[in-house]
């Protein structure tokens, strides 16, 4: 997730507010437009680009004068093909933090894909939530963002926020409709249909809308993300349960309609299974 230290530490010490009584439900949920695309193999990581942050992640975001890692062999210990549950699975060690990109410019489409945690939490992170992401959108250069990521708008995976929205770059930027809620670290906004109209923009105070309600399964369990992205809107969505919906992508003030798709290391061990796309040409409804 990218925030600024003090966010980081705010966060870990802030209790996740209860969900909403009343779920959101999804409807008119799109039919496949084309073939569906497998993004992992299980087999190997091909098709793959790994990238990584800085030796001590706690350097993230302080600006170090010390370069990022990169490009090099240290990424097969952290990211890797392995069997969990009997099944291939994408393994991300958390331990350094970075980025893997898989390869593609995609647009207009149904993302989904399983994730579960492992039990490994890294410093500076060990005491906090287990965090990670799904970024779509992403482009530009690799580690251009806190020398850790690529620029992209964040499907973020932390216990407790899973389906939050959150601009991964300056020049990256989203609108959604929330409400004010105390219980939330800065800027305390939670997504909520009907809300007032609120702009988030990376490397600012208005730097995330928290999702709806938390719908995660136990600790141990596999969970379905389902993403839906048709231009510059998409609908986040947490094993069935629509969380959020954003509008008005934006990177540089254009609008942000394409990209790769990233997954980040950020501290804790994380499975992913089953990743596939499918075209689609309209988005479901949040209501």
């Amino acid at each position: 997730m990218f925030k600024t230290l003090a966010f980081t530490l705010a966060l870990a010490a802030t209790p996740a507010l209860a969900a909403p009584s009343k779920p959101l439900t999804l409807a008119d949920v799109p039919k496949a437009a084309g073939p569906a695309v497998t993004l992992f193999n299980g087999k190997d990581l091909k098709d793959w680009d790994a990238w990584l942050g800085y030796a001590d992640p706690a350097l993230t975001y302080k600006r170090p004068p010390v370069a990022p890692i990169g490009v090099g062999a240290q990424s097969a210990d952290i990211f890797k093909v392995v069997v969990e549950d009997g099944r291939p699975a994408l393994y991300v060690n958390g331990r350094t933090w970075g980025s893997l990109v898989r390869r593609g410019d995609f647009h207009d489409y149904h993302l989904r894909l399983q994730y579960k945690w492992g039990k490994g939490r890294w410093a500076p992170r060990e005491t906090q939530a287990p965090n990670n992401g799904l970024l779509y959108h992403s482009h530009g250069a690799p580690g251009a963002v806190w020398g850790t990521w690529s620029q992209a708008v964040e499907f973020e995976i932390m216990t407790g926020s899973i389906g939050m929205v959150v601009p991964v770059g300056e020049a990256i930027s989203t609108t959604t409709d929330a409400v004010d809620d105390p219980a939330l670290i800065p800027p305390k906004l939670r997504f909520t249909p009907g809300g007032r109209v609120q702009t988030v923009q990376g490397g600012t105070g208005n730097w995330n809308v928290e999702a709806y309600s938390d719908a995660e399964n136990p600790a141990g369990e596999w969970n379905t993300l389902d993403l839906y992205v048709l231009g510059d809107r998409a609908v986040h969505v947490v094993n069935g349960v629509p969380v959020l919906e954003v509008r008005d992508l934006k990177a540089d003030g254009r609008p942000l309609t394409h990209g790769a798709i990233q997954l980040q290391s950020e501290g804790a061990e994380t499975f992913f299974r089953d990743i596939v796309i499918e075209p689609i040409t309209s988005l479901p409804k949040v209501k």
